[in-house]
C-alpha cells in the first residue's frame, strides 16, 4: 500500500509515448515473448523479458542511449514499492533466466541464474542433502535476483544472516551494458574492494544482477520447534539468551507474537487452532536446526524445561511432527489475515532489544487516539527486527500520513532503522534520513551517480532523481 504522494508521483508520469523506434530494436533482440505490454496505473506498462545476460547487456546498452529508464522486476512481493514505475520506465523482468547452473557439492555452492524462484533453488540443495539456508513467507514467488537486490532476511537470520551472508560471487550488468562477472565460489577472497556488496541491497539502483553464487551449508538432521507461552519483555530476551547459549549453536529460529497477533490469527472461526490459550504477554516460535535428531531433541526439551523451572516460560508445546512443525509456522505466517481488519500498513524496522519494549509502548500511547485503531505488532526478534501493522477499522478514520509519521519518528528517538529487510524503494525514500547521516546519503549519491550517470536504473528509488543531480 502506497501513500498519497506516492500514488501522486507514480501516476504523474504514466507510461505513454514510448519510443517506436527502440520498442522495435528490443523486439528484435529478445524476439517472441521478449516484449509485453500490459498497461497499468503503477507497474510499468512494457516489460523487457531477456533470456541471457547478453541480452540484459544489450537492453541496458540500448535504453542507456535512448535515455529510457527500467524498473529491475524481481517477485514483486516487497513491501517499499521498488517496483513501481515514476516515470514512465519499461520493467525488465528477468523471469525467463530462471536455470540453477551448478551445484557445486565439493564447494558447497549453487550458482543460480538471477530468476530462479528462491523455493525452486532451496528444494534443488535439499536433492543434494544441501541446506540453502534462505526461508521467508514469500519464498514461493520471491526471485533470488530480487533476494539479493534486497538483501532479504526471513527466518533464520539469527542462524545464518541476511543475503549478504550467503551471496559469495554475482555477475552484474551495469547502466551503459558493461557486464561485470565476478562468480567467486571462496568463503576467503581478500582481493581489494569486495565489489558484490555494492549491489547486494542496492534495490537494482546501481545494477542488474543476473547470476548468484550461493552459499550452501549441510542439510540438518534435526528440527525442533515449540511454541512458548512468557508473561513478560524481560523474560522474553533473557529467554533468548539462554537458548543461544544452552542450544550448542543449533538456534536458527525465535519469532515472537504479541498477544494482538495470536488472538486473532487463532481466533474461533480462524484456519488455526490455538495450540496454548490466549492471555499471555507473548508467543515464541522456537526453532532449532542440528545434526544429532536424539541428542538435539534431549537438548532441546531439557532446555526448555529449564526455562520453565526459571521462570522465563510459563506454558508450552512441542511439535512432534512436521505437520505439527507445519501448523506452528502457519500461525506465524498467515500476515495476510490482519487485511481483513480494514485500511492497514505493514511496516519493517528495526531497533535493538534494549529499547524494544519502550519503543512498543510509545507506539501504542500514539495509537491510543485511535478509537478503533489497529495495532499489531510481531517480529524476529533475534535479530532486532520488528513487524508492525498499524491501521483503523474505519475506513474514514485512517491516516496514512500520520500513521507513517508516529512509527518513523519513533523509530528515529529510538535510533533505529527505518527499514529492516524490505528495503528503501519509494516508500520509505523520505524517511532514509532518519536512519543515515548526511556523510552516508552523500556517499550513497556519489556511488549511484558513477555507476548510473544518467539514472536509467531504477530511478527515484533510494533517492529522488532531483537530489541525485543536486548532489
Amino acid at each position: 500500500m502506497e501513500n498519497s504522494e506516492t500514488a501522486a508521483e507514480t501516476s504523474a508520469q504514466p507510461s505513454t509515448d514510448h519510443s517506436t523506434a527502440l520498442l522495435q530494436q528490443l523486439g528484435q533482440l529478445l524476439g517472441e515473448g521478449g516484449v509485453r505490454t500490459q498497461p497499468d496505473a503503477v507497474m510499468p506498462d512494457v516489460i523487457l523479458r531477456p533470456r541471457t545476460t547478453a541480452e540484459v547487456s544489450a537492453v541496458l546498452r540500448l535504453c542507456s542511449a535512448a535515455g529510457q529508464a527500467l524498473v529491475p522486476l524481481g517477485g514483486r512481493t516487497g513491501l517499499a514499492n521498488g517496483h513501481f514505475q515514476t516515470q514512465g520506465e519499461f520493467g525488465l523482468s528477468l523471469e525467463r533466466m530462471n536455470a540453477i547452473e551448478e551445484i557445486d557439492t565439493e564447494n558447497r555452492t549453487m550458482t543460480v541464474q538471477a530468476g530462479c524462484i528462491l523455493q525452486v533453488a532451496v528444494e534443488a540443495a535439499e536433492e543434494h542433502d544441501l541446506l540453502l539456508p534462505m526461508d521467508f513467507g514469500a519464498r514461493g514467488s520471491a526471485t533470488v535476483g530480487s533476494v539479493v537486490a534486497t538483501n532479504a532476511g526471513g527466518n533464520r537470520v539469527i542462524r545464518y544472516g541476511m543475503a549478504r551472508e550467503v551471496v559469495l560471487g554475482l555477475e552484474v550488468v551495469l547502466a551503459d551494458g558493461t557486464v561485470v562477472t565476478s562468480l567467486n565460489k571462496m568463503l576467503k577472497n581478500n582481493t581489494g574492494y569486495d565489489i558484490k556488496q555494492w549491489f547486494i541491497g542496492a534495490e537494482g539502483t546501481l545494477g542488474v544482477v543476473t547470476r548468484v553464487v550461493l552459499r550452501l551449508r549441510p542439510s540438518p538432521r534435526s528440527q525442533c520447534t515449540a511454541l512458548l507461552a512468557v508473561d513478560s519483555f524481560g523474560a522474553l530476551t533473557s529467554l533468548l539468551r539462554m537458548l543461544d547459549a544452552r542450544t550448542a549453536g543449533t538456534l536458527s529460529g525465535f519469532e515472537v507474537m504479541w498477544p494482538e497477533f495470536y488472538s486473532y490469527v487463532t481466533r474461533e472461526g480462524s484456519l488455526h487452532r490455538p495450540p496454548l490459550p490466549h492471555g499471555s504477554a507473548f508467543y515464541v516460535l522456537v526453532e532449532t536446526l542440528g545434526s544429532e535428531p536424539e541428542s538435539d531433541a534431549e537438548r532441546f526439551e531439557t532446555v526448555l524445561g529449564e526455562a520453565m523451572e526459571e521462570g522465563l516460560v510459563s506454558d508450552a508445546v512441542l511439535a512432534r511432527s512436521q505437520s505439527e512443525r507445519n501448523a506452528l509456522w502457519e500461525i506465524r505466517d498467515d500476515v495476510l489475515e490482519f487485511f481483513k481488519l480494514g485500511p492497514i500498513i505493514p511496516f519493517d524496522i528495526s531497533v535493538t532489544l534494549d529499547r524494544m519494549e519502550q519503543f512498543v509502548d510509545d507506539i501504542r500511547v500514539g495509537m491510543d487516539t485511535l478509537k478503533d485503531g489497529v495495532c499489531v505488532v510481531f517480529g524476529h526478534l533475534g535479530d532486532s527486527n520488528l513487524h508492525l501493522i498499524l491501521g483503523s477499522k474505519k475506513p474514514e478514520e485512517f491516516d496514512y500520513q500520520a500513521l507513517c509519521t508516529l512509527l518513523y519518528e519513533t523509530v528515529e528517538r529510538h535510533h533505529g532503522s527505518v527499514s529492516a529487510e524490505h528495503g528503501i524503494g519509494l516508500s520509505k525514500r523520505e524517511q532514509l534520513g532518519r536512519s543515515r547521516s548526511a556523510p552516508e546519503l552523500q556517499l550513497m549519491r556519489q556511488l549511484k551517480t558513477m555507476l548510473d550517470p544518467k539514472n536509467i536504473l531504477n530511478p527515484n528509488k533510494i533517492f529522488a532523481a532531483d537530489t541525485l543531480t543536486a548532489g
